[in-house]
């Protein structure tokens, strides 16, 4: 070969292999966006189900259907008759005329969030009262609710079952209460790199109320209710009018008794753990009552919604 032909064969050995690179390096890039939105889809797909059923249960307490007859519940104004340890305020769990609950773009509970770094600012609370799906064997240090359908239910510690309930008229059910709030930190978080998450404050044995981590990467949360104001007898009872935000006037069941609950609508905004390199968020954010500004950071988000039917509607509260 020829010097010449050989600078020939170099240069368009070079344009090929320049080509190769390039295609090789944007195949990469996309593979990594694809990854990191699907990683980000999963993730909010997980929160969703994790959440979900226990949404769906809210307002479920046994064999009755009526919170108001079940003996030891109690609201924030009342004397406290069972204590729970760390709870989140007075009567916080044993409150079940208020099932499901929440605040808006606040957290005001007080018990402490996790790891003393507070709570999102702007985020909402979701609270979930109800008891297990099945009766369970009365346990020690358990709170529970002793259900009846031809006599008032009551809630109790232990496991002896309270004065005047037979196997045969009435059933033994572990009380459940879930607090969801999202937490600018979690386990993933580091000193130069803090990850947010989603975070339930749950009634344990105890009883006392334990913070539990539901899923990192959760940066907001947003609730609204969907409510049937219609009065019974009415031909539009049973479907919902509107959807409100926690606190709203029509949830207070002093003022509105027919207002029901029927749905939870839920915002989850999901970030990546890591920030993307060569990758800045310009996007701005706009969901239940939030428009938020765009973040201009190097994380990746996707926000995902979902409207969850309650499938023992009651009163509202």
């Amino acid at each position: 070969m020829t010097l010449v032909e050989l600078m020939v064969a170099l240069a368009i050995g070079s344009f090929l292999l320049i080509g190769a690179i390039t295609v090789f390096v944007q195949s990469q890039a996309a593979f990594r966006v694809s990854e990191s939105s699907s990683r980000l889809q999963e993730n909010a797909r997980f929160a969703l189900g994790a959440i979900e059923p226990d949404i769906r249960m809210a307002y479920y307490f046994g064999l009755t259907a009526r919170s108001d007859r079940i003996g030891g519940r109690a609201g924030p104004g009342e004397p406290i008759e069972i204590a729970v340890g760390g709870d989140c305020g007075p009567n916080w769990s044993v409150n079940l005329d208020a099932a499901v609950d929440g605040t808006n773009n606040a957290y005001v509970w007080t018990c402490a969030p996790y790891a003393g770094a507070g709570a999102m600012p702007g985020a909402d609370t979701l609270v979930v009262r109800r008891v297990e799906a099945h009766a369970s064997v009365p346990a020690a240090d358990r709170l529970h609710v002793q259900s009846a359908r031809f006599q008032e239910g009551r809630l109790f510690v232990g496991t002896d079952i309270p004065e005047g309930y037979s196997a045969e008229t009435s059933e033994t059910y572990r009380l459940v209460v879930n607090g969801y709030y999202v937490s600018p930190t979690s386990s993933l978080s580091t000193a130069d790199n803090p990850v947010p998450s989603l975070r339930a404050k749950t009634l344990v044995d105890g009883p006392r109320i334990e913070d539990r981590e539901v899923l990192p990467g959760v940066e907001d949360m947003q609730i609204q209710f969907g409510i049937d104001t219609d009065r019974p007898g009415t031909p539009g009872r049973g479907a919902i009018d509107r959807y409100v935000n926690p606190g709203d006037a029509l949830l207070d069941a002093s003022a509105y008794p027919d207002v029901r609950v029927l749905a939870v609508r839920v915002w989850l905004r999901v970030r990546s753990e890591q920030p993307e390199p060569g990758f800045t968020d310009s996007s701005g954010y706009a969901y239940a009552d939030r428009d938020d500004p765009p973040p201009n950071d190097g994380y990746r988000r996707i926000v995902v919604s979902k409207t969850i039917f309650l499938r023992n509607a009651g009163s509202a509260s």
